[in-house]
This record gives C-alpha cells, sequence and structure tokens, in this order.
C-alpha cells in the first residue's frame, strides 16, 4: 500500500489488528514507517501468522498478541507489558468488534452482552491505559472504528448499534478530557466493507446492502486504513471528538 504519511519513531496499537480493516490497518503503519505496530486478535494464530508473512521485510518492527480487548484485566495486563518494556505509545486503534445479530425478541442476553463488552467495553478498557500512557507525554491520538449502524440502527442489530452509538458518544466525552494533554480522540465509521465481517451476509441481503450505496459497491480495507492514517497523524492536531463516514454515500 503506498502512501505519504511518515510514523517513524511512533509506537502504534491496533486491535482486532490481524484480520480484514485491521489488517489493512497494521499494514498502512507499517508502510509508514511505524517503529513498532502491536497488533491483537481473539483467537485466530492463523491470520496472525498470514499478518507476519504479509508484512514482509517490516516483520521485525509488527508484534501480534493474543488478547482479549473485553477482558479489563488482560487490557490492563497488556499496558503494563508494554510500559515495563518503557515502550511509548503514540496511537491506539480501536478496531476489534465482533457481531451477534438478532431481533431484539430472539436475543439472548449473552449476545447481548458479548457484543457489549467487546465492541463497547474494549473501547473503554483500552482507551483508559492508553491515556494513562500518553497523558505523560503530552501526546496521542486515539482513533475508534464505529459503525452507521449506531446511527441508522439496521434490523437485527439492536446490540451492535447501541454499543456503535456508544463509541461515538464515549469518544467525545473522552476527547474533552485529554484534549489540553495533546491527546485527539476520533472515530471512523466504515459503511460495507469487503472483510470476513460481512462475508457471511446472504447473497440477497448483500446486494440489498450493497443497492443502499450510491456509489454502488462495497468498500475495500485499504481505503479505511488511508483514513485512520490521515487521523493519526501529526497534520490532524485540530480534530478530536470527530467522526468520519468512509460509507461510500451511505
Amino acid at each position: 500500500m503506498s502512501t505519504t504519511y511518515d510514523f517513524s519513531g511512533q509506537h502504534v496499537v491496533v486491535t482486532g489488528g490481524t484480520r480484514g480493516i485491521g489488517r489493512a490497518i497494521s499494514l498502512a503503519f507499517l508502510a509508514a514507517g511505524a517503529a513498532k505496530v502491536h497488533a491483537t486478535y481473539a483467537g485466530n494464530e492463523t491470520a496472525a501468522a498470514e499478518l507476519k508473512t504479509l508484512a514482509g521485510d517490516a516483520a521485525p518492527r509488527l508484534e501480534t498478541h493474543r488478547s482479549d480487548v473485553g477482558d479489563y484485566a488482560a487490557a490492563e495486563a497488556f499496558f503494563k507489558m508494554l510500559m515495563d518494556r518503557g515502550e511509548p505509545l503514540h496511537v491506539l486503534v480501536n478496531n476489534a468488534g465482533i457481531r451477534r445479530d438478532g431481533v431484539v425478541g430472539m436475543l439472548s442476553p449473552e449476545h447481548w452482552d458479548a457484543v457489549l463488552r467487546t465492541n463497547l467495553g474494549g473501547t473503554y478498557a483500552m482507551s483508559k491505559f492508553a491515556v494513562l500512557m500518553m497523558m505523560r507525554a503530552r501526546y496521542g491520538r486515539i482513533i475508534s472504528i464505529t459503525s452507521p449502524s449506531g446511527k441508522l440502527g439496521f434490523e437485527g442489530q439492536a446490540n451492535y448499534a447501541a454499543a456503535k452509538a456508544g463509541q461515538v458518544a464515549f469518544s467525545r466525552s473522552l476527547s474533552k478530557e485529554v484534549a489540553r494533554r495533546g491527546i485527539t480522540v476520533n472515530c471512523v465509521s466504515p459503511g460495507f466493507i469487503e472483510t470476513d465481517f460481512i462475508a457471511d451476509l446472504p447473497e440477497e441481503q448483500a446486494k440489498a446492502y450493497r443497492e443502499l450505496v450510491p456509489l454502488r459497491r462495497f468498500g475495500k480495507p485499504e481505503e479505511v486504513a488511508h483514513a485512520i492514517l490521515f487521523l493519526a497523524g501529526r497534520e490532524a492536531a485540530y480534530i478530536t471528538g470527530a467522526t468520519l463516514d468512509i460509507t461510500g454515500g451511505l
């Protein structure tokens, strides 16, 4: 992936960073010269190994970590590892997310809790510990991947929509808390992107979703990664509390 961004010397954490959009983001930061990219993942060892291969010559600057972002203790342990090493943190991308679709009348408490715990609870836990590191340096970029579902409320995704809307509200509040410390907090809201995340949609439903998009196509993970790099750059210092839609006009 070609880019003009320069993240030389910067350390980046990408949750859910080994597959789909997260993989594209991890590779984009490596291509832009990041000194270290930490990509977390929930359990897919194959995807983590594939990312190492795709990183090529940049692989020594990539670390993959099996860690559940929705587990507060695991998030705390991850950041303790970074601090024990004496590593800085410049950028956190909260990308990890899951879907457990179902109409509310049939939605199990387990599926409700799982989506809120990972998608919203994970954003809270990772951001909390990232802020503690960034405040010392009086610099940082936190970017969370939200979804148009948080505004549009797609049928069968009440849990997902609630979590994604919560991410936006959380980010706006956090942006005000840390602004004077040189930390910006923003969201990126991708629409339908060609990843495994939507691969399980029935063809008829996928076609219907595609027809909703004015550009009449699904987006590519790399197109989301470009936006992440922009918001993570030093040049975006006056953008905070914002949400950037990448939806093809949805």
